[in-house]
C-alpha cells in the first residue's frame, strides 16, 4: 500500500495507537491523495516496477493491494495479478479500477495466506511490512506460495526516517514502534508503524530462507523535477523508502512445479 505524500503533516500529531490504521475509514480519500503523488506515483511504484522488471506471463501477488495502483500497473505490463488487502473499503476501489477478471481476496498479512504453495512466480509488498512487528510469519508464508526461484520485491519506511523524525530518537538497533497521525482533507487518522534496523530486515528475509537479491535506494522519477520542483530535491536527497528483490532459492533438482 502505498504512502501520502506530505511527510511533514504525516508525522504531525502523536496518535491513538488503539484506533491506528483503519484503512476504511479513509479509504477514498487516500487513494485520492496518492493517485499522482510525489511520493507514490513518481517514486514509490515506479520503483517497484523497475525492480520487478518483465513481468509479462508471470503469477504476481500483489500483497497489500490498496486501491489497487500498483496491481493495475502490473497487468498492464502482462502480468497475472491477484491482489490481496486487510480493508474492504481498499479492495472495493480496486475492484473499480481493475474490474472483474482480477482476483482480489480480503486478506490480513499477520494470517495464513489463503493461496496453495507454490502458487505465484512473484509477490509485491509496497510499503506494508511496516506495519508489522514480526515479519518472521508473514515472510514464512510469502516463502511458501512462491516457487523455487521465485521472487519477493518489497518496499519499506527507511530506517533513518523514524529515528530522524522521532523526539526523542529511538534506540536505532532496537525494533520500535511509533505512532503519528495522517492528515486527509483536514481530517487526521492514527497510524501506527514498526521500525527496524537494516540488519534486523535482512536477517528476517534470511531466517525465512529467502536470499537477498537487490537492496535499492532509488531516485525518483526525473519527470517529477518540473512538476514537483521543491519536492523533488528533497525526495532526491533525503532517505524515505528501502527497496529489496529476495529470492526463494531454486530447488535442488532445478523444478518449477
Amino acid at each position: 500500500m502505498d504512502r501520502v505524500s506530505d511527510m511533514p503533516e504525516i508525522l504531525a500529531q502523536p496518535a491513538d495507537p488503539a484506533r491506528a490504521n483503519d484503512y476504511d475509514s479513509f479509504a477514498e480519500a487516500y487513494s485520492a491523495e496518492t493517485e499522482n503523488s510525489l511520493v507514490n506515483a513518481y517514486y514509490a511504484r515506479p520503483a517497484m516496477l523497475a525492480l520487478a522488471g518483465d513481468v509479462a506471463g508471470r503469477r504476481v501477488l500483489d500483497a497489500g493491494c490498496g486501491s489497487g495502483p500498483l496491481s493495475a500497473a502490473l497487468r498492464e505490463r502482462g502480468a497475472v495479478v491477484t491482489g490481496i488487502d486487510a480493508s474492504a473499503g481498499m479492495l472495493a476501489l480496486a475492484r473499480r479500477r481493475l474490474g472483474e477478471d482480477v482476483a482480489l481476496h480480503l486478506a490480513d498479512l499477520g494470517d495464513p495466506l489463503p493461496f496453495a504453495d507454490r502458487e505465484f512466480d512473484d509477490v509485491v509488498a509496497s510499503l506494508v511490512l511496516h506495519y508489522l512487528e514480526d515479519w518472521g510469519p508473514t515472510l514464512a508464508e510469502m516463502r511458501r506460495v512462491l516457487r523455487p526461484g521465485g521472487r519477493l520485491i518489497a518496499s519499506v519506511d527507511h530506517p533513518f526516517v523514524a529515528y530522524t523524525f522521532q523526539d526523542p530518537r529511538p534506540d536505532y538497533f532496537a525494533t520500535t514502534g511509533y505512532t503519528f497521525d495522517w492528515t486527509l482533507n483536514g481530517q487526521s487518522f492514527p497510524m501506527k508503524f514498526w521500525r527496524k534496523p537494516l540488519h534486523a530486515m535482512t536477517d528476517a528475509f534470511t531466517t525465512a530462507g529467502f536470499r537477498l537479491a537487490v537492496v535499492s535506494e532509488p531516485q525518483p522519477d526525473p519527470a517529477a523535477r518540473e512538476l514537483f520542483p521543491d519536492g523533488f530535491h528533497d525526495l532526491s536527497t533525503t532517505p524515505t523508502f528501502l527497496f529489496f528483490v529476495v529470492e526463494v532459492p531454486p530447488s535442488a533438482a532445478g523444478s518449477d512445479e
